[in-house]
């Protein structure tokens, strides 16, 4: 690990970036250019303390999670990516070189989405990045351990996962899940990661087992959903889903209709389930 070169690298990625550029208001005047440490840390979903140490030269040796999220908090291309990986050590996977690491491009699109919920997803369902109002509405998936990323394993195995729907609508939520799991197993028969989730449901979930075994098969597109907010009530919201070039990652883009009661109760969690995720000025 080149503990030098890897903080002057941090230092100089961050210094580059204006709090525009990630999705983030820039507050009160700024001494220096880029964003401030907290700031980077926020959006890695790391302690401001660990980041710090890194642009320091006197930081641990990063995680390869870690280094994932902190590409994406800098908002790195697939080759400065892949010198971050080198310079903490690591050999970079073609897997994290491509398809877990998100496009400055796409996140620059997420970035620019302030008033709707919206995050990156590969097509077996990990988040790979949230804007702050996804957050709002579902959660910081971000936050939670690599396992604990996965929209669909979640679903059949966290019962607080199925929580953010209401009871009526989780069986066809469920049948969806399933039916585009088998879509994107069947396109990539060579891939372990689709096979490996299905066989670890499988066995884990009886109803994932039963829904496998009717072997229904759809590919996600448009949709309308309706998501159980414990603040804000029931929001019914349309779901449009956009796919990148190479059809590993989509942006997943959720809108509510104006005029429409979705609609107030989308602009009122805009203004309560923000304000925790508001960048403090030091």
């Amino acid at each position: 690990m080149n503990r030098a070169e890897l903080a002057d690298f941090l230092r100089r990625a961050r210094s580059r970036l204006h709090p525009s550029d990630v999705g983030l208001t820039a507050g009160a005047r700024r001494r220096t250019p880029g964003l401030r440490r907290e700031e980077v840390a926020q959006l890695a979903g790391m302690s401001v303390d660990y980041y710090t140490r890194l642009e320091q030269s006197r930081g641990p040796r990063p995680s390869r999670q870690m280094l994932t999220a902190l590409a994406r908090a800098l908002r790195l291309t697939e080759d400065e990516h892949d010198h971050l990986f080198h310079l903490a050590g690591e050999e970079p996977s073609r897997r994290e070189a491509t398809g877990a690491h998100v496009r400055p491009g796409l996140l620059l699109v997420l970035d620019r989405l302030h008033d709707t919920p919206a995050m990156v997803a590969t097509d077996c369902g990990e988040v790979l990045a949230q804007n702050a109002l996804s957050r709002a509405l579902s959660g910081d998936v971000l936050a939670r351990p690599p396992r604990g990323r996965n929209m669909i394993r979640r679903f059949f195995l966290d019962p607080a996962a199925q929580e953010l729907f209401p009871p009526e609508d989780r069986p066809q939520r469920a049948r969806e899940q399933v039916a585009g799991l088998r879509a994107v197993s069947a396109s990539r028969p060579a891939d372990p990661e689709p096979a490996a989730l299905v066989a670890e449901l499988r066995a884990t979930s009886a109803e994932f087992a039963r829904l496998w075994d009717e072997h229904e098969v759809a590919v996600r597109r448009a949709a309308t959903k309706r998501f159980r907010h414990p603040a804000i009530g029931i929001l019914e919201l349309d779901c449009e889903v956009l796919v990148n070039s190479d059809h590993n990652q989509q942006l997943v883009i959720h809108t509510a209709r104006p005029g429409t009661e979705s609609y107030e109760r989308l602009q009122l969690l805009r203004v309560v389930g923000l304000q925790n995720l508001a960048p403090t000025d030091p």
